[in-house]
């Protein structure tokens, strides 16, 4: 290898490999002996120019997956990219509505998703920007159907503007860090079940990157982190011992409603109607 390739491997080396999770000084939780090692099948810096479509999946549907987005707001592979280091999910108004199953889609999103599970003893993070509309940005894990415990993580969960006709609870929610576990509602399981956590943000969530983060330690304790500093801990009502895919879905809420006018999202610029992630990273203790 001739010296000026040695000097660019060691510069996309010292770019791309790092030592550890985004943790503040005493916000390790790494027990005595173990270590954080990458695993990069789970893990993107999403360096290139298009998704790297051997780690994550664009289109809505496929792989036992067959949710095409909350209505008003479709999922189209179209509105995700990878652009100057960072993927981009890009949300507006569509052309024209679109009706599928009975419903009516007035607004375009996208949803990514891991083609590898996350299991117990993961420690996930991802630095997010959320876009500057009534629509979401997200970042959560999910198992495939499973009628006995069909169960969610939700890492971050938040919106760019809250709406006018948004529910009074969710008035906040365009700067805060919000987790869940939802033990899902089947067959097998009539009565869902929710657990929460959630801390205010200094700027709105749209002002700029943070990193949101959960240790999930073991399958009775998720701990959540915020730029590296832990925040709260979830205790699961049943044990998740399940696999679970990391989403990253960008959708519309009955909650947080687009306005009748066309709200904030109609005039929006294509910089205000993106949600970005400078990096997801995945790591598990050896």
């Amino acid at each position: 290898m001739k010296p000026f390739q040695i000097f660019a491997f060691l510069i996309l080396l010292c770019t791309c490999v790092r030592a550890q999770p985004t943790f503040q000084a005493g916000n390790d939780p790494a027990p005595e002996g173990k270590r954080w090692v990458p695993v990069p099948e789970l893990s993107d810096e999403f360096k290139g120019r298009k998704v790297d479509l051997n780690k994550w999946q664009v289109e809505p549907i496929g792989n036992d997956w067959g949710w095409i987005g909350r209505p008003p707001g479709l999922f189209q592979a179209r509105n995700i990219e990878v652009r100057k280091g960072k993927l981009r999910v890009n949300v507006g108004v569509l052309p024209e509505a679109v009706e599928i199953k009975g419903n009516t889609f007035t607004h375009f999103g996208g949803i990514v998703r891991s083609l590898q599970p996350a299991r117990p003893g993961y420690y996930l993070e991802a630095k997010m920007k959320a876009n500057r509309t009534e629509m979401s940005s997200t970042f959560w894990l999910m198992t495939k159907y499973d009628c006995e415990r069909k169960m969610e993580l939700d890492v971050q969960e938040c919106v760019g503007v809250v709406s006018p006709d948004a529910k009074e609870w969710a008035r906040e929610w365009d700067y805060v860090m919000h987790s869940n576990f939802i033990h899902r509602k089947t067959e097998c399981n009539p009565e869902p079940t929710q657990h929460q956590g959630s801390v205010p943000l200094p700027t709105k969530n749209a002002d700029r990157f943070y990193v949101y983060a959960v240790w999930w330690k073991s399958p009775t304790e998720m701990r959540f982190y915020l730029d590296g500093k832990y925040i709260y801990s979830i205790t699961p009502n049943v044990p998740h011992d399940r696999d679970a895919w990391i989403h990253m879905a960008i959708e519309t809420y009955d909650w947080n409603p687009i306005p009748a006018d066309g709200g904030v999202i109609k005039d929006a610029s294509r910089k205000d109607r993106r949600t970005e992630y400078e990096w997801v990273r995945t790591w598990k203790l050896e």
